[in-house]
């Protein structure tokens, strides 16, 4: 249903524990606000229902349309939402704020998500609920109902009561049925016989016959997504050569995401070897590191947020989004393909996939997507872990640093992890101490943290050695002697002058500051050894023996 939809069977039905009409006319009070945020989301979490409404401009009694000037604008309602999210639990807010003109009124409803399973919702550290139309404190037999709720609830286990098998996509369970007789080979010839009903439940898509979040989500009609009451969708956005476009696929994704995959742009392109006319040709994108990153975000949202995926294609590569933080471990631990997760956020959802070939449980996924880069002389993927409750994949589509290709070119019997820790030097991020050890031992890189650089050894193989000089810089010897010369030729510097002559001798990773602080200590040094002196105009002379 869209919004008007919505608010009409609210509006013509009698009111309730999640939802409330106010009047607000011109304004209301932001702590009772606050207070019904409380009460609807505690009540819409014991009822369970994913939402409760709020709604201003609307008589209680007689659903007359009144019309509402609060918060007039957008900006102040998203300012609205930041401010409450300021006082409730774990900051939760209004999901969202929508703006009507209904019988040429302004009216709002403000979307109020269920309190979190296991936590009661609070206001300034207060819990409210409702009483019929009251607005009452939260007594101790529903904040205990809420409290021993079980939190780790499977959302996609969940059986979708008013779903059918003919909600299913016959050709969705088709490609289903191969995906599970590539996993199972041995059941293969039994599989072909399987009903419909029969192959869904082996497979884990349904339980017991009935259809829950899983079996939509993957092999659902795109007409049945609404009964998920979640928006389902994937978002791709693509960025190239200036212009800007994308679609929105949404279920079954079991085929909708090779058709996304269809729509990304990968080619082959060649890498060529220094003094060597044979060049390397690899793709720009490994398919199964697409399919990877697309079913990882599937199987691992938080579907609880009801937010969207979003893969996003730029000119040189590849970005997922999913909501909700990596569940177990670090992903460095996956990358060896040593670790195998003991947990899942979602685990109906992961067998199913497991089980029709979508995902592997065994921790191998990421390892694979490593190895693939490494295989194809790429730059490794990179997690972006910085937002707490969103894990972001970058899959880099291009040489970043033709250097870095070539040396793997060059050493390709190189492991795995050295050749991740040495993507990260070459993208200037930091490793750690035991990393700098190990790769200083066998000669990988020089420099001292946090300037790291790939060593001469390296750069000799890969026929760097100029880039090489260029990051490590001159040492102060060399610079010294480079503001005598100057001194000999001119007999007068001054400082902006040095500063000119020693700039692009300094380490390139030096900042401007560094560089600065770099070249003061160097006078400073010279000037102690009584080889410069500053005169009175602020200019440096030779000292004449």
């Amino acid at each position: 249903m869209n919004i008007y939809e919505i608010f009409n069977s609210l509006r013509y039905r009698h009111e309730n524990e999640v939802v409330e009409f106010k009047k607000a006319e011109n304004s209301f009070s932001f702590d009772d606000l606050g207070k019904y945020f409380s009460a609807l989301s505690n009540e819409a979490n014991l009822r369970e229902k994913d939402f409760a409404w709020l709604v201003f401009g609307v008589h209680d009694k007689t659903r007359e349309i009144l019309g509402t000037s609060y918060k007039n604008g957008m900006k102040s309602l998203q300012r609205l939402k930041f401010d409450l999210s300021q006082h409730t639990t774990d900051g939760n807010t209004f999901r969202d704020i929508f703006e009507l003109e209904v019988e040429g009124k302004r009216v709002l409803m403000f979307q109020i998500p269920a309190a979190p399973r296991g936590i009661p919702m609070a206001w300034q550290g207060h819990f409210y609920a409702r009483r019929g139309e009251s607005l009452v404190a939260l007594d101790m037999s529903k904040y205990e109902e809420i409290r021993r709720q079980r939190v780790n609830e499977d959302w996609t286990a969940k059986v979708v009561a008013d779903a059918t098998i003919d909600d299913l996509d016959k050709e969705a369970i088709a490609k289903a049925r191969e995906g599970y007789k590539q996993r199972y080979p041995k059941l293969a010839k039994e599989c072909d016989g399987w009903e419909d009903k029969v192959f869904l439940d082996k497979a884990g898509l349904t339980i017991d016959g009935k259809v829950t979040r899983t079996t939509l989500l993957l092999v659902g009609k795109e007409t049945a997504a609404h009964k998920l009451n979640h928006i389902a969708q994937i978002v791709w956005k693509c960025f190239q050569d200036g212009q800007v476009f994308g679609d929105i696929y949404t279920i079954p994704f079991v085929l909708t995401t090779t058709e996304l995959l269809g729509r990304i742009r990968n080619y082959r392109f060649k890498i060529y070897p220094k003094d060597s006319l044979i060049p390397a040709e690899v793709w720009k994108y490994d398919t199964e590191s697409i399919l990877e990153g697309m079913h990882n975000s599937i199987a691992h949202q938080k579907y609880e947020k009801n937010a969207r995926i979003i893969v996003t294609e730029n000119m040189d590569s590849l970005k997922f989004q999913n909501d909700g933080s990596f569940y177990e471990g670090d992903y460095k631990e996956y990358i060896t393909g040593e670790k195998t997760p003991k947990n899942y956020r979602n685990p109906a959802l992961v067998k199913a996939m497991v089980n029709i070939r979508m995902i592997d449980t065994q921790g191998y996924g990421i390892h694979k997507m490593y190895q693939s880069q490494k295989d194809r002389y790429l730059p490794m993927p990179d997690y972006d872990l910085s937002t707490a409750d969103e894990v972001i994949l970058n899959l880099p589509g291009t040489i970043i640093d033709e250097n870095y290709s070539l040396m793997l070119l060059a050493n390709q019997d190189m492991s795995l992890i050295d050749a991740v820790l040495l993507d990260q030097v070459q993208k200037g991020k930091p490793i750690s101490d035991e990393a700098i050890k190990m790769l200083r031992k066998k000669g990988l890189i020089e420099g001292r943290k946090p300037h790291l650089f790939v060593s001469k050894q390296i750069a000799k193989a890969t026929n760097t050695q100029v880039e090489y000089t260029l990051k490590k810089g001159f040492n102060d010897a060399e610079c010294q002697e480079w503001v005598m010369k100057a001194l000999n030729d001119h007999k007068v510097l001054s400082r902006k002058q040095i500063n000119e002559l020693l700039w692009n001798k300094l380490p390139m990773d030096f900042t401007e500051e560094q560089k600065m602080s770099k070249i003061k200590n160097l006078l400073y040094k010279m000037h102690k050894n009584d080889e410069i002196w500053l005169d009175e105009d602020r200019m440096w002379h030779r000292k004449e023996s």
